[in-house]
């Protein structure tokens, strides 16, 4: 049985080498390297980061989300990111993750959560359609991959969206 609970900075190593295993494979992130805990500390909203742990203790998934904005009006908006270890991948473990992460957001007052997904990254576009994300836009050629096979590459994104039917929107 998988647990998620909230990530601490003792999560680090572990949160680190799965995230660098999405690097590695270019299909979740244009980043060409992991961030010092520092800055990702500083960039990821403390109440809205989970990890998952088998029942041998081994962290085999994460997910945080950061503001998009500074600005008030867009106080309910954040940006997730989910990264599953690979040899996690294709057991429920990013349903559970953000199952969890929609439920703690929906508590903390957000409306709509975001993200950027490759097109090719079908298993990632399957997960979040499940759990009631849609699909928004399509951002053409909006930057290149510097990491893994498509380094180099200048590559689309599509940008999804899931907007709470729980948390009132003034």
């Amino acid at each position: 049985m998988t647990e998620v609970r909230e990530m601490t900075p003792a999560d680090w190593p572990a949160v680190e080498e799965v995230y660098a295993q999405g690097i590695e494979d270019g299909e979740a992130t244009f980043e060409v390297a992991t961030p010092a805990w520092q800055s990702f500390d500083a960039g990821k909203l403390p109440a809205l980061r989970f990890v998952a742990v088998d029942t041998g203790g081994a962290l085999v998934g994460w997910i945080a989300a950061s503001a998009v904005s500074a600005r008030p009006a867009y106080s309910g908006v954040v940006e997730h990111s989910v990264y599953i270890d690979r040899s996690a991948r294709g057991q429920g473990i990013g349903r559970l993750l953000l199952d969890v992460f929609i439920d703690a957001a929906e508590e903390a007052g957000i409306w709509t959560i975001q993200s950027s997904i490759f097109p090719e990254n079908a298993a990632s576009l399957r997960l979040h359609e499940a759990a009631g994300f849609r699909v928004v836009g399509r951002r053409e050629r909006i930057a290149r991959s510097g990491a893994g096979p498509h380094a180099g590459c200048w590559r689309d994104t599509l940008l999804i969206e899931r907007r709470s039917a729980k948390v009132e929107r003034d």
